[in-house]
């Protein structure tokens, strides 16, 4: 249990660590929004607003933060992390932009309400990994190296997932494939 003294100066050794932070902010502010800026590729506004959430994260990780690191290493760290966090969610947001461009398919090959809900269930059911995996490939066309590109992952991990995910999908939905062969 922590003394009063104890208690104080850690109060006091926060305050001092956020004075810190708060100068620090105001020296490099500039710096890191052009940095963000040259990572990001997305203009001033999204620069800024990578920087600031770089900034509030650093700012709640302020009390782990350890003193034998440099602050300015540490906190620049947390930048380049928030930049390729955007650039994920970029790419995300291309590719779905991208598939809500693309023609739907004629009404005459559309399955049926019930197919489409099973087919709909049967890839549900799939890790998420895998159906985006699925989705990319299969559904929108993407080659493998592309689909990996999108998804940040190795080439033979997209692999492996489209895999999995057509071995699960033909599981469970392996009486539907029978039915179309014109079986019983």
């Amino acid at each position: 249990m922590e003394t009063g003294g104890e208690l104080a100066m850690a109060v006091e050794g926060t305050e001092a660590r956020a004075e810190r932070f708060r100068r620090f902010v105001e020296h490099h502010r500039e710096r890191a929004v052009r940095l963000a800026w040259r990572l990001t590729g997305g203009g001033r506004a999204v620069a800024e607003d990578v920087t600031q959430e770089a900034l509030v994260a650093a700012f709640r990780a302020l009390p782990r933060f350890r003193d034998e690191a440099r602050l300015e290493t540490w906190f620049y760290r947390i930048l380049v992390r928030k930049a390729h966090s955007y650039l994920r969610w970029r790419r995300v947001r291309e590719v779905w932009r991208e598939a809500a461009r693309r023609e739907p398919p004629p009404p005459e090959s559309a399955p049926s309400p019930e197919l489409r809900q099973r087919i709909a269930a049967a890839l549900a059911a799939l890790p998420r990994s895998q159906r985006e995996c699925f989705l990319l490939v299969h559904g929108e066309g993407f080659t493998v190296r592309e689909a990996a590109a999108i998804l940040g992952k190795a080439e033979g991990t997209v692999k492996s997932h489209l895999h999995r995910a057509l071995t699960a999908l033909r599981r469970d939905l392996d009486d539907l494939r029978s039915v179309a062969e014109g079986g019983p």
